[in-house]
């Protein structure tokens, strides 16, 4: 009993610091998160823009199409990448952005042929997290009214509800690129270590257990791994492409945890559990 006290005191003063600590930057926390969860739309699109001619030759003869038909694929693409990036920063329309982006994200995993690539299969479902805690968050904010479209609301529940079940969602997806750099590259006695420590974290973000601070040492895990593993600035050519998106899709990924420290790990989580006792 008294290291269990003990331990939920540690807990308890970490929490604390973190509070503290980010206190200066907390009404701006939301909107720096939203801008790095679609950070890698903007730089997906930007490229496709710079490389057209690329894209273009490349898509048309994997996929077998006339130039006709895959220019206008990467044109929506494109236009939906920027359009329903902007409106998720500016709070608008969120829940349509969310599904429009959640579609690009699944049809560029089929048209570039990348679905059966591990990693990148892992890096994609974080980023369905990130972007899913965008829908708890606007779902928060609203869950007051009951204007949300009945196109897309869920029968029989409220916007509370769904808040929940969003947010635990994007917990669970927004984990697995962590759990995909473990069982990525070789193994040492450093990545061990770290790769263990990693896990705990985040199982802790998976159950809402301390769950602001589990997910802040993910966020400075990560930046630490993404600038050194997706170090693009020192690269050339394709490389430099190939890894400069890997950074973007990690700087979404960090996004998403920023929010989810920003709103909390929800109703259907340890946390929120142990304050009803």
């Amino acid at each position: 009993m008294a290291f269990d006290s003990s331990l939920r005191n540690a807990g308890d003063h970490i929490e604390n610091v973190i509070v503290t600590w980010t206190q200066p930057i907390k009404p701006h926390l939301p909107s720096i998160s939203r801008f790095l969860i679609v950070a890698t739309f903007y730089e997906d699109a930007f490229r496709i823009v710079v490389q057209w001619g690329i894209q273009l030759a490349y898509l048309s003869e994997r996929c077998h199409l006339p130039h006709i038909l895959t220019a206008i694929y990467l044109v929506i693409n494109v236009a939906s990448m920027v359009a329903f990036s902007s409106c998720i920063i500016t709070k608008r329309h969120v829940t349509i952005s969310v599904i429009a982006l959640l579609g690009v994200v699944a049809t560029q995993a089929l048209m570039y042929g990348l679905v059966f690539d591990m990693l990148f299969f892992l890096r994609n479902l974080s980023i369905m997290g990130g972007l899913l805690l965008c829908l708890s968050e606007s779902l928060l904010r609203h869950q007051s009214s009951q204007k949300t479209s009945a196109m897309f609301a869920l029968p029989q529940m409220s916007e509370s509800e769904k808040h929940k079940y969003f947010q635990l969602a994007g917990r669970v997806l927004l984990v697995l690129l962590f759990v995909g750099f473990i069982f990525n590259g070789e193994w040492g006695v450093l990545r061990t270590v770290f790769s263990l420590i990693g896990l705990v974290a985040c199982v802790m973000v998976v159950v809402g257990f301390r769950a602001r601070w589990s997910a802040m040492f993910l966020v400075s895990l990560l930046c630490v791994m993404n600038m050194l593993l997706n170090n693009w600035l020192s690269l050339s050519g394709y490389q430099r492409d190939f890894v400069k998106y890997d950074f973007f899709q990690t700087l979404s990924i960090v996004g998403g945890l920023l929010l989810l420290i920003s709103i909390g790990p929800g109703g259907l989580s340890y946390d929120e559990k142990k304050k009803e006792f």
